[in-house]
Formats: C-alpha cells, structure tokens, sequence
C-alpha cells in the first residue's frame, strides 16, 4: 500500500495472542508493532552496510513516545506500518509511525517516538554522527 510521505511500509497480522478480554489489541502491543517496523525500516535504509561502524556502534534510546489510538485492530487484522524520519535534532530524532489497516488503508494509529543517540558507558545523549545525519538526509521521505 502506498501513503503520502512514506516511502516504507511493512505489514504484519494480528495474532491471538496480542488481542486482549475486549478482543482488541492491547494497546502495549502497537509499541511491539512500532518496533517491529523500526527494525524493518533500518534494514531498508541500508545504513548498516553504508557506514559500517559508524552505525552499528551508535545506540539510540526511546526518550519519549506519544500514542493516538484513533480505531483498535481486531484478531485477524493485517496492518500496514509506515515509517518515517520526520526530524533530526543534534543528539535526537522523531520516527513517525502510522499504522494502517491493509485492506481498507484506514488509519488506526499515529505514533510519534524520540529516539536518543547516546553512549552507552555513561547513558548520555551525544551527538549524532554527522555521516548518520548526511545519510538520513538522503532518505526518501
């Protein structure tokens, strides 16, 4: 499926297990669905084997997330996720989730996810490689 300003999707199916007493899927498991199309999403990018090192020694943390459940997926759903950068700050970046249903292109969900470059040793934000941002840069959006 296609949606303006993404350039990735990825889809999954709703199984038994992530559906909850009201038959809806609990709402903990749209961050599992997000991590899931993040994991995709860097694979796509091909960053990894662009930059070697420089990527797969930098470590990002999630600092902040926001959630808009606008319309549950049931047991059975395929969903579309999407995933954009939307913004490169010095040490941070926003992802941009929308989760869509596959067959009608709904949109059930938006995430929005800061995810912090940091070293790992101490936990504290530095700044992202500049290679990293030139990289991202280039990403259709």
């Amino acid at each position: 499926m296609i949606r303006p300003g993404f350039a990735f999707s990825t889809s999954l199916k709703v199984r038994y297990a992530e559906i909850d007493g009201q038959k809806v899927v609990f709402n903990s498991r749209y961050l599992e669905y997000a991590d899931v199309a993040a994991t995709e999403f860097w694979d796509w990018t091909g960053i990894g084997a662009a930059l070697g090192p420089v990527w797969t020694e930098t470590e990002f943390h999630v600092r902040r997330t926001e959630i808009d459940y606008l319309k549950p997926f049931v047991f059975g759903d395929t969903l579309d996720a999407f995933v954009r950068i939307g913004r490169i700050g010095n040490s941070s970046m926003t992802q941009r989730f929308e989760l869509c249903h596959a067959q009608t292109g709904d949109l059930h969900t938006v995430i929005d996810m800061v995810i912090v470059n940091v070293h790992l040793p101490t936990g504290k934000p530095v700044p992202i490689d500049p290679a990293i941002r030139a990289y991202l840069e280039t990403l259709p959006g």
